[in-house]
């Protein structure tokens, strides 16, 4: 299947012969949906957390004396945030009036309400425009190729976190890339007065996001009395994977050399398992708030800490006692049990004999050593994704996941019920612990699914291919953590998905 030529390619790219074979097997096979067997709801797999709760939460974090970083994933550019207007250039319309669309029409009727609107406006007075002008005789096109290409502000081709996302009375416009740093000193402020804050981008963009650091690092360590450490890093490229053509051979490009595509979001795990901390809080980069939303956002995140340490806490003092002897008593086994059952979600599959003690204890101590995730989950809204459910894992256990619509069998009438009866939306807003009991860090790579993931068809110089994304981050590379799922107000969950959402009241300062 590889000739010489190949596998030197796939030496030098990371990847092993066997791993790439593996991936072709995938492809012929596809990926085994998964096994939901309900809905995680409020009181049955996600919790309720009430205000006087909250507050025990967020002391419980206060006190905790070890490492924090704030992880972001922020690569790839904001092409499809302005696909409508994409459309509109491509549209053999010359003015605005010839439009059809009511969302282009609405867009330029609100121009000057978005963030970007007075470098825009100044973008093109340099080039010798007058955007009032431009506008008054509906040359929309003008407008729309300075904000999205390199003749402007390359906003299409710009990653979401230069993007200028909101304007604040007082003439300040920050960047999402801003406001996670501002979010960040709110509830990621060690003991060192250190904000550690990780972004995971695309190579071609480090050089704008460092410079934009660089801008504007000193006004928030005044503003904030912190001092910032801002790291970033690319998807590893050992983790692409390989494409192959329609019936699954090798897709080869027109010089005979393998096609290799990003391994997807999921191969981030592998750049978060190189930070080297206690405690990690993982936000995409689109969903921020301006100031006067951020309080409830602070607060849920150190409860959600707090709830973290609060379970890690009882996990290492139920491992340490569980490893200290050979003989452990029953009844402190079935204590541990309830716990796991009751407290943590996972459903010990039959064939653990839960009458052995050696058994159930080896069980025990298997389920628990674990990383650790807590997952804030917000009502469901309508918004298209994953959400939390129950679902059989690998080993026949039952245990809460985050699951994405590709991943249940949806023309199954039972299993589209279960679906359609979730009342709850992953929005990406998790805590995670990363260290066992014994202070070592865990080797992350070791507690994913490799049998969740997704096969999409794209195309490359005009030919059909078939692409392979490795299992998504909050999914399948974590689907062998400990998972807790806590409600969190939906006020958390402000996304930035299309440009209109900048002019949603969430996103007005």
């Amino acid at each position: 299947m590889f000739n010489l030529e190949d596998q030197i390619q796939l030496e030098e790219h990371g990847v092993s012969v066997d791993m790439a074979s593996a991936q072709i097997h995938t492809f012929k096979r596809g990926f085994p949906y998964l096994e939901v067997t309900e809905p995680a709801i409020v009181s049955n797999g996600i919790m309720r957390l009430e205000c006087d709760e909250v507050d025990d939460l967020i002391d419980i974090y206060r006190s905790f004396e070890g490492d924090t970083y704030k992880f972001v994933p922020a690569s790839g550019a904001a092409t499809r945030m302005f696909k409508d207007l994409y459309e509109a250039l491509d549209l053999k319309a010359s003015t605005l009036s010839e439009v059809k669309s009511l969302h282009i029409v609405r867009f330029f009727e609100t121009l000057q309400k978005y963030p970007f609107y007075s470098s825009l406006e100044k973008e093109l007075w340099d080039n010798g425009y007058r955007i009032e002008q431009l506008q008054s005789k509906g040359d929309y096109k003008t407008i729309l190729q300075f904000l999205l290409s390199d003749k402007g502000l390359a906003y299409g081709s710009s990653p979401k976190g230069i993007l200028l996302f909101h304007k604040y009375t007082n003439e300040l416009i920050r960047t999402a890339f801003e406001e996670h740093l501002a979010e960040g000193a709110q509830y990621c402020k060690g003991n060192n007065g250190k904000v550690n804050i990780h972004f995971t981008i695309s190579p071609e963009h480090e050089q704008r996001f460092k410079q934009l650091f660089e801008r504007v690092k000193n006004q928030y360590k005044t503003e904030f009395d912190v001092d910032f450490s801002i790291s970033f890093s690319f998807q590893h490229k050992n983790t692409d994977t390989i494409a192959v053509d329609l019936d699954n051979a090798p897709f080869r490009n027109p010089d005979g050399t393998l096609l290799f595509r990003p391994g997807g979001h999921g191969a981030l795990i592998q750049n978060l398992n190189d930070i080297d901390t206690d405690i990690i809080f993982i936000k995409n980069i689109d969903n921020v708030v301006p100031d006067r939303l951020k309080p409830t956002t602070v607060r849920y995140k150190k409860a959600l800490a707090g709830l973290l340490l609060s379970y890690q806490h009882i996990i290492f003092d139920y491992i340490r006692k569980l490893t200290q002897s050979e003989s452990v008593e029953n009844d402190f086994l079935l204590e541990v049990l309830d716990f796991l059952v009751d407290e943590l979600c996972v459903i010990p599959p039959s064939t653990v004999n839960l009458a052995n003690p050696q058994q159930l204890k080896a069980y025990l101590v298997e389920k628990l050593n674990r990383p650790i995730r807590v997952c804030g989950m917000v009502k469901n809204e309508g918004e298209p994704g994953g959400g939390p459910f129950w679902a059989v894992s690998s080993d026949g256990s039952v245990s809460l996941q985050i699951v994405e619509s590709s991943q249940i069998d949806l023309s199954n009438e039972a299993k589209k019920a279960v679906f359609d009866a979730a009342t709850h939306f992953n929005p990406v807003d998790l805590v995670c612990a990363v260290k066992d009991y014994n202070g070592n860090k865990f080797d992350l790579t070791r507690y994913t699914d490799p049998n969740t993931g997704f096969i999409s068809t794209k195309s490359k110089d005009g030919k059909s291919l078939k692409a392979l994304e490795l299992p998504g981050l909050w999914n399948g590379a974590m689907s062998n953590w400990i998972t807790v799922f806590a409600e969190v107000p939906l006020t958390t969950f402000n996304p930035v998905k299309t440009v209109y959402d900048l002019l949603r009241d969430e996103h007005m300062a």
